[in-house]
């Protein structure tokens, strides 16, 4: 562990953030193939059973939102005491990390389940989309321990710096999805046919087989930080740092998720056919928006390190790698996404009308991927020096607040769906702006000395 901390404090800062951000990049993409693989084969049972699907992600999001805040925590505790070589620190905290998780588990899952039906009726009263959207819910929150679970593993790992290691725990639980899939949707080898349950159960055993395979390793490790369940117990210093970091990063996911349900109303007030197609392209728009988050939270790995060890002329130095990584991956694959939107739409559906509707959001989204880029990746720079309240707040004026004003003031002079679309870039690049101007201005770097 010392020789791998020193590799964070001296080999050079270009080459260590790729050699950080690949793996964790193509584990983003494996992650987004749960959500892909799943898509498909649900549209195989028809628009109704897509869209029930979709309606179920707002109120998973959410929670899932509220994990991730936790395990920026985490991650950041993890990479700081490494830095300044206190690994007991380092292990307390991942240790930590497990008990609040239990508790974030505990509270949100009964949580979800009480609001689950009313929130989907906000949505539809259709019974039949609103008969599977239900149960994919519910069984979805039920059986989230594993995923939320995962989350905090795949923080621990980060905080570390072994992202290879999450890479192949994620393409483990990627291959048991594939393959339970269409065995739990549609019946095969014996088993009854389950459809919209199928695929939620498929998914949550699939994201188990990766959290149990994490959680051995973590207890088996001694290069890493090790984790032992018997040492498990609340620290207050430590769980208050943990908190201070990750709690405001874990609100703004949660209140973004939830403005993104205005978002989405305003989409269904369109129709089926738009619903079925803004729905479709969300699964592939993880392509993008899930490699600039582990681009951002690899910022966060080696900022946390370098800023702990006391390093600032490599903390510096990682914000323009991290900007060009993110700026030049995102303006690739909106371009081959844009080139290839035909053919990959027509994976979801068959159905003209709601091909135009995922091809005219992938138009208004695609080409502008870069500005998200930059906001992220400022803000999983800031975070790693432990503050994390400024970009919290930029996030959550550019993704909710302007939103939230946009569609009730503004929309309406829109004639089309346009006027929603247009919405994602416009914001993407406010937050962007206002993130530069902290970054510039603000004393984030002197945070904690």
């Amino acid at each position: 562990m010392e020789k791998k901390n020193s590799f964070m404090q001296t080999k050079p800062v270009f080459s260590l953030l790729l050699s950080m951000s690949v793996p964790m990049m193509l584990s983003m993409l494996i992650q987004s193939l749960y959500n892909i693989v799943d898509s498909i084969y649900v549209s195989r049972l028809g628009t109704d059973a897509l869209t029930a699907v979709s309606l179920a992600y707002p109120l998973q999001n959410a929670i899932l939102s509220a994990a991730v805040g936790i395990g920026v925590g985490i991650s950041s505790a993890i990479s700081i005491h490494l830095g300044a070589g206190n690994r007991e620190k380092a292990d307390r905290a991942a240790t930590l990390g497990i008990a609040l998780t239990l508790i974030h588990c505990i509270f949100f899952i009964i949580a979800g389940l009480t609001i689950s039906e009313p929130f989907l009726k906000l949505f539809t009263d259709n019974p039949k989309i609103l008969n599977d959207a239900s149960i994919y819910t519910e069984i979805v929150l039920c059986l989230s321990f594993g995923s939320l679970f995962q989350i905090a593993f795949e923080k621990i790992f980060q905080g570390i710096g072994e992202m290879k290691i999450t890479m192949y725990l994620l393409i483990a639980g990627c291959v048991v999805n594939i393959i339970l899939d269409p065995i739990l949707i549609f019946g095969l080898l014996g088993f009854p046919a389950l459809g919209v349950a199928g695929a939620a159960i498929a998914t949550d055993l699939s994201q188990l087989v990766s959290c149990v395979l994490s959680l051995r390793f973590l207890m088996k490790s001694e290069d890493a930080c090790r984790v032992e369940l018997s040492a498990i117990r609340l620290h207050r210093k430590m769980a208050g740092r943990i908190i201070r970091v990750g709690l405001p990063t874990g609100i703004q996911n949660m209140v973004i998720s939830f403005s993104n349900v205005l978002v989405q109303a305003s989409v269904n007030s369109y129709g089926a056919a738009a619903m079925a197609g803004f729905a479709a392209y969300m699964k592939i728009d993880g392509f993008n928006i899930l490699p600039v988050s582990s681009i951002s939270m690899a910022a966060t790995t080696f900022v946390g390190q370098n800023y702990g060890a006391g390093r600032l002329d490599r903390v510096k130095r990682s914000v323009w790698v991290t900007l060009a990584i993110g700026v030049l991956y995102t303006l690739c694959t909106g371009a081959a996404l844009l080139a290839g939107q035909d053919a990959i739409l027509h994976l979801f559906t068959a159905d003209e009308a709601v091909v135009t509707y995922g091809k005219l959001a992938m138009r208004w989204f695609c080409p502008f991927y870069f500005l998200l880029s930059i906001l992220h990746g400022l803000a999983g720079a800031v975070r790693g020096t432990g503050a994390s309240i400024p970009p919290m707040v930029v996030l959550l004026v550019s993704l909710c607040l302007f939103r939230v004003v946009w569609i009730q003031f503004l929309l309406p002079f829109f004639s089309g769906i346009e006027g929603v679309f247009i919405l994602y870039p416009v914001s993407w690049g406010l937050g962007a702006l206002l993130m530069i101007l902290y970054a510039w201005k603000g004393k984030w770097m002197e945070y904690h000395t």
